[in-house]
């Protein structure tokens, strides 16, 4: 059974065949749930996520386009997005920009003139967000904070995805011109001093 191709055993996957099946399952399991268990970090979830992945292949091997790749790459783009969506709720909700840009997080283990720093461009950055457009202030905070994609704000804002990419694309260099701009004068203004 071990000589036979992967896209062999997915046909005999795909009709059921007893030993295609233990066979597609044997040859791939172990990459199965260690991705699964490299996702999501629980055991007991990634056996679950492996088993999904399986039915789902069981079910759509006739779907599968060996033009598009290898088997294995298939199997495991089914295991990854199965494990990302099973991560994906536990995630932080946004919550307003405004709320964000007023907490103060602590760095642990900084020293104390790093920390000044950090501080102060933390305080430098928040002022800049503060500034931009509402919907720009969303996209980057929902983005750069909650790891959302553009395809994540485009649907929770109702708007198409070339609108978000562009709202968090031009955020992100008012907030570059903002934060070069700061750093310079702060420069200059400590050439003066001295």
């Amino acid at each position: 059974m071990w000589a036979v191709s992967d896209e062999s055993l997915l046909a005999g996957l795909g009709t059921g065949d007893p030993e295609a099946v233990a066979g597609f399952i044997r040859r791939f399991q172990r990459r199965v749930y260690g991705l699964a268990l490299s996702i999501v970090g629980d055991a007991v979830l990634a056996e679950d996520i492996a088993q999904e992945t399986f039915a789902r292949a069981w079910r759509h091997a006739q779907a599968y386009d060996p033009r598009r790749g290898p088997v294995a790459a298939w199997l495991l783009s089914i295991c990854r997005n199965l494990s990302i969506d099973t991560v994906r709720p536990q995630r932080a909700e946004p919550t307003a920009p405004d709320a964000i840009l007023a907490m103060q997080i602590p760095a642990a283990g900084v020293e104390p003139s790093d920390a000044a720093v950090r501080a102060d461009d933390a305080a430098r950055l928040r002022e800049a967000i503060v500034l931009l457009p509402e919907e720009q202030r969303r996209s980057i905070v929902l983005a750069a904070f909650y790891g959302r994609t553009a395809r994540e704000i485009s649907e929770a804002d109702g708007i198409p995805l070339g609108t978000a990419k562009t709202r968090i694309r031009t955020a992100m260099i008012k907030l570059r011109a903002a934060m070069t701009k700061e750093r310079e004068e702060a420069l200059l203004k400590d050439q003066e001093i001295e």
